[in-house]
């Protein structure tokens, strides 16, 4: 097997917090973790574990199973390149063919609710007894920080039969360790571990870990296994256990876990729970791992296919009833706020999105259904209409409908559209006055308030004439990006990008139809779209850009300036279908074209998921991160809602002879 570190796998534990590497186990990013945990579900994230080398003594010799990159650019040891197989169903487990022909099973999962990290290695063949070793690596820091040695560390093992416990740092969860071996304390630093992908972004990337021991077992016949479990716990937190227990509950947590995720349908709906975390109480949508929490925009947008397409309708309706209070002059922040934080309001966009999302939720929902209380869809209700009177009333940042019954948005050094980028004080694409897919948000918006509320009719027929009227430009065959910009009366900004699409898909309302709409779609096609999404900039516009590559102010100056968007496939797709009448053959040809290769892509970087971003140029290389929760879920949303096929009516024997 070819050594494979740049394909990542995923485990994530419903509290935000997760386990990730790559089918080699050579560790790339500072996020990749045995045991990463969300102190304040889904935030507070700390990295406990960052993982562990192993080694398997047998009569012939040692073998590794793991391997390491450190600095300058050396792999040790060579276990990477006795993996035979890998898979990820149901979970990463690895097949180690050694030399001498011993064969060993690692399998690693991560329990859904609790956070417990399990691996479990198999002897499946052996030409005679066999010592697993395995030494942790540890640090104890916040996961987006790096950790070097210090004489601060606490490698001091609190032992009790099967169980070992490390307290890294104070303030720091303990790191609790179950196996059914032994532990044998020999505190050591591992230094310069390498990180590639760290790297590649223009990063810190090279890190030390402590190690205060290490792990081993005696397995003498094909089937004995080597149970090993890590769990954040509190000071306090350690129970004592034997072997025996320990065995028992790997056990129980691995037929329990298989059972969880043989319960899904299909992968993707697998994929899809990834997403789904807690939050206090109530439930939330991660925006990507492994840096991204959860955000209002992403969580909107992305709800619509991991909830609403995969008839998870009970968390759609958690999620969007816990937002519904949040509603202030009109708008929604743009990400939960923790205790003691600023709610920030620096979102155009993701109150609209809420307005379709609650829309669709509620469209969904049968009339007389347990699923909704009355008091929780008037609370739903309430916040759309807060929503749209606030947004006419006017609002934050110039937020207000203007005469013509668009909407206007943005002022100075605030960026408010999903095209956010910023480096220091300069917002890459400001996008201030009327962006073209605001109005089709907020057109929607009002017809969707227009049926709880007759008097929004009139604002929505005299803002869709507007729309038409002033933002077709007929020499291009196309819409304009914005319009009055900057507030200037009649100015215009033609840049060809996406944003347009969703005037004709992706949303319940389309603005634009009929020719137009099909001029529109066919540009959008042959300019924007790639295999793997669209392009955020048309090639040949100034300030396109290729490649999101270099540090963090290059790559932020480029995020919307060419690099593709996974995400906008959903829309776009919509609208390709919608202007070909939404015909069975327009939605298989549809599938053929454009969501075969996003499939493919699921084997490519994320494994099972879809990436945040690509390059805008062959070979469309995966960029951001590669888990992330709006473009898994447009792919969903287009599988089972867009081009999901009409079934031909049968007819009954009264039909037939009438």
């Amino acid at each position: 097997m070819n050594i494979d570190d740049r394909t990542e796998w995923l485990e994530a534990d419903g509290l935000g917090g997760f386990a990730s590497g790559t089918v080699s186990g050579i560790r790339t990013r500072r996020y990749h973790a045995l045991l990463l945990t969300a102190t304040t579900p889904p935030t507070g994230r700390v990295v406990l574990a960052n993982g562990f080398d192993a080694w398997v003594d047998t009569p012939n010799g040692s073998f590794a199973l793991s391997t390491q990159r450190y600095a300058p650019d050396v792999l040790h040891p060579d276990g990477a390149s006795h993996i035979d197989h890998f898979t990820v169903d149901p979970w990463p487990t690895w097949d180690y063919q050694l030399a001498d022909g011993t064969r060993v099973i690692q399998e690693l999962f991560v329990q859904h609710d609790t956070g417990v990290t399990v691996v479990v290695w198999t002897l499946a063949r052996a030409t005679g007894p066999v010592t697993l070793r395995v030494r942790p690596f540890l640090s104890g820091r916040d996961y987006h920080s790096m950790h070097h040695e210090n004489g601060a560390f606490r490698f001091a093992a609190d032992r009790r039969d099967a169980v070992v416990a490390f307290t890294a740092y104070d303030g720091v969860p303990r790191i609790v360790a179950l196996s059914n071996g032994e532990y044998r304390h020999a505190p050591e630093w591992f230094r310069n571990f390498l990180y590639t992908a760290e790297r590649e972004r223009g990063l810190d990337d090279v890190e030390d870990l402590a190690s205060p021991g290490e792990f081993s077992w005696r397995l003498s016949v094909p089937g004995e296994q080597a149970v090993w479990a890590l769990r954040a716990g509190a000071a306090d937190d350690h129970a004592t256990l034997t072997a025996d227990d320990v065995v028992t509950f790997v056990a129980d947590a691995r037929t329990g876990e298989r059972r969880r995720r043989e319960a899904f349908p299909t992968t993707l709906d697998r994929s899809a729970d990834a997403y789904l975390v807690r939050r206090g109480a109530g439930q939330t949508i991660v925006a990507g791992y492994p840096w991204f929490t959860d955000w209002g925009r992403d969580t909107f947008i992305a709800i619509r296919g991991l909830c609403l397409a995969t008839g998870r309708l009970a968390e759609a309706r958690n999620i969007l009833v816990e937002w519904a209070g949040a509603v202030s002059e009109g708008m929604l922040p743009n990400l939960f706020t923790d205790h003691g934080e600023t709610p920030e309001f620096n979102a155009v966009d993701a109150s609209l999105w809420y307005v379709i999302a609650v829309h669709e939720l509620l469209t969904l929902v049968p009339k007389r259904s347990k699923l909704l209380t009355t008091v929780q869809q008037r609370a739903l209700e309430t916040a759309v209409m807060q929503i749209v009177e606030g947004y006419a009333r006017g609002t934050r940042f110039g937020i207000r409908m203007d005469a013509d019954g668009l909407l206007a948005a943005g002022v100075p050094g605030v960026q408010l559209t999903w095209m956010d980028a910023r480096v220091g004080d300069r917002v890459i694409t400001p996008r201030i006055g009327k962006p073209v897919e605001i109005q089709a948000l907020w057109l929607n918006a009002v017809h969707i308030a227009s049926q709880f509320d007759g008097k929004w009719r009139d604002a929505f027929d005299r803002g869709r004439a507007s729309f038409r009227e002033r933002f077709w430009n007929e020499d291009l065959g196309r819409l304009a990006d914005v319009i009055d910009v900057d507030h200037i009366p009649r100015t215009c900004d033609d840049a060809f990008r996406p944003n347009q699409i969703l005037a004709v898909g992706g949303l319940p309302i389309a603005i634009v139809e009929g020719e137009r709409a099909r001029r529109i779609v066919d540009a959008v096609e042959a300019h924007l779209v790639t295999p793997v999404g669209l392009r955020s900039l048309a090639p040949g516009e100034p300030g396109y850009a290729a490649r999101y590559e270099g540090n963090s102010s290059q790559r932020d100056a480029v995020y919307h300036q060419g690099t593709v968007w996974p995400w906008l496939i959903g829309p776009f797709v919509e609208a390709w279908v919608n202007v070909r009448g939404r015909t069975n053959a327009a939605k298989r040809e549809a599938r053929a074209r454009f969501v075969a290769p996003l499939l493919e892509h699921l084997d490519t970087a994320g494994l099972g998921h879809v990436s945040e971003i690509a390059d805008a140029e062959p070979p469309f290389t995966p960029r951001g991160c590669p888990f992330q929760a709006w473009s898994l879920g447009e792919l969903v949303r287009l599988d089972r809602t867009v081009l999901a096929e009409t079934k031909k009516k049968t007819l009954t024997s009264r039909e037939a002879q009438a």
